[in-house]
This record gives structure tokens, sequence and C-alpha cells, in this order.
């Protein structure tokens, strides 16, 4: 079969019966499906097919599905599994955004949340709105970049993703529009190689209320995907990347599997590959792992 349709979600979600609606509606379409193949038993299968594009595959069935909180992505068996990861870090790698958490510390927090949230959902210029919401935070003591850190929690399945990875020989980089505070310690707690983001202005007590320039946006994210496939001397064929804002579309776009994770409405709109309802694991099902292969989280 030169195609794989792989259905993802919590424990328990996936049932016989779904397979069977999804195999039948694909069969509807001209496709020829073969037997499923369980990853994690009710919580990942793959559907190998031929015959039908991938998106049209994946569109029928999620309409199959009827609403049922059930992930699916579909794509060339070729290739499958990537040697190259790079992930977005705030709500994508960690549960939360950071910034706006640090911003709680100035008693900001609804202002700069606000401004990410636009921001995020592609309403503003990332770079622009970055300076302004730094500039918020001027005078803010340095303290509150640890308090903020002991408060951020790793996204369920985010360790098993890069471990996992990384034990079958992928490259694994966070690219953050976040700070380099932050992103030093994920990639460390998670196992990430290295590490792309912004760097605070500090006077050694406060925030000065600026950021390094150039700033690390959109185009810095898609330009480091590219450098390190070349680095590794990997076609983007070979890579996934994985966000959930609109500063991660162009990575997300030119990656050979691309993934909105949990993303704003504009991202899950235009990526090919989202992911709605499982956990991080789920990027790992997309490439076949079975459970029995992936590491602990």
């Amino acid at each position: 079969m030169s195609h794989v349709l792989t259905l993802i979600a919590p424990p328990g979600q996936i049932s016989p019966g779904m397979i069977t609606r999804i195999r039948d509606a694909l069969a509807a379409l001209g496709a020829d499906p073969s037997a499923p193949d369980w990853l994690a038993e009710g919580e990942a299968v793959d559907l190998p097919f031929s015959g039908l594009d991938p998106d049209q595959a994946a569109a029928a069935a999620r309409a199959a599905l009827q609403a049922a909180p059930v992930d699916t992505i579909a794509q060339p068996v070729e290739g499958r599994r990537k040697r190259l990861l790079i992930a977005d870090m705030d709500s994508t790698i960690v549960t939360s955004e950071t910034l706006d958490e640090l911003a709680a510390y100035a008693g900001l927090k609804e202002r700069v949340a606000e401004i990410t949230r636009r921001s995020m959902n592609g309403e503003l210029d990332f770079s622009a709105a970055l300076r302004e919401r730094v500039a918020m935070l001027k005078g803010l003591a340095l303290d509150a970049l640890e308090a903020t850190w002991r408060e951020t929690h790793l996204m369920p399945g985010a360790r098993a993703l890069v471990r996992t990875m990384s034990a079958n020989g992928a490259h694994c980089a966070l690219a953050s529009g976040g700070f380099t505070f932050f992103t030093g310690r994920v990639a460390e707690l998670c196992g990430f190689q290295s590490h792309h983001s912004n760097t605070l202005i500090d006077d050694g007590k406060v925030l000065s209320g600026t950021v390094a320039e150039p700033i690390f946006d959109r185009d810095a994210k898609l330009a480091t995907l590219t450098r390190l496939a070349a680095e590794k001397g990997l076609s983007m064929s070979a890579t996934i990347a994985v966000g959930d804002g609109a500063n991660d579309l162009a990575m997300i776009g030119a990656a050979g599997l691309g993934v909105a994770y949990r993303a704003k409405p504009v991202v899950a709109s235009a990526a090919r590959a989202r992911v709605d309802h499982a956990d991080l694991r789920a990027l790992l099902y997309a490439q076949g792992y079975r459970a029995t292969e992936i590491l602990a989280d």
C-alpha cells in the first residue's frame, strides 16, 4: 500500500466500529484499504490504503468519525519516520504561554495575554507584538523568571516524543518565539539537542524591557528548519515540525510532516495534519512507532 491513514486518540477511544466505518468510507471513494494494524490498542491504529489522495482520505475519515475525539493523519508510507524534529515551545511542548505567565508578576497577565492571543492567531505582526509585550515588563525583577519556571509544566507526551525520536537517531530542536531562559531549561528537561529563541535583556537585577535583535520569528523558525536539515544532509521530506501559532505556519508548511497541535484557528485551518485530541505521542504514532517502542514520558 502506498499510503497510510493513522487514527490517534486518547486511550480507549478508538473502536472497531469506527474503523469499519472509515474503511467503508475510503472504499466508497475508490480506495483500496487493507487490514488495520494496531500501534496501541484502542489508542492508535494504521489503516494502509492506495488509490486515493491522502487529503481526501483524511477528510473522509473525519466525516465518518462524526465528531468523535479522534485525530486523523494521512500520508505516504515511504519516508514516514523523520530524522529531524522542530518544535514550538509555548502551548506546544509546555502547557502555558511563558511570557503571559511572566507578565502575571507585573500584574499585566490579562493585557499581555490578549496581545499574545491576537499575535498567535495572525492578527498582529509577531515581532512588533513581542517588543510591545516585553516593553511592558521593564523593571520586573529577575526572580520572576525563576518563579515562572517553577510553574511551567510539560505537555503530556513531550518527553516521550523527544526521547523516542532521539533514541532512533533524530535531531530534536526547539524553535520558539519565547526566551532562552525557558527554552534552555525545557531542552534539558526533554532532551532536545538544540534550542533557538529570543533573549531578554536585563541589567543583572531587573528586565530592561527590551529583547535582543534580530527577533526570532516566523521566518527564523523556517530558516532554522532548513538550516538544520541541510547540516544533517536531510531532505525536507525527512523533517517534522509542530506548533500552535501563526508564527509556526511557515515551518509547518515546509516540513515533510507539519502538524498543528491544539492550534489556533488560523493554524488548524492551514495545516495538512492536525492533532486536537491526543497528546504529543501522536507525532510518534503518525511516524509508525508502536506503543512498545515509545520511551517513558
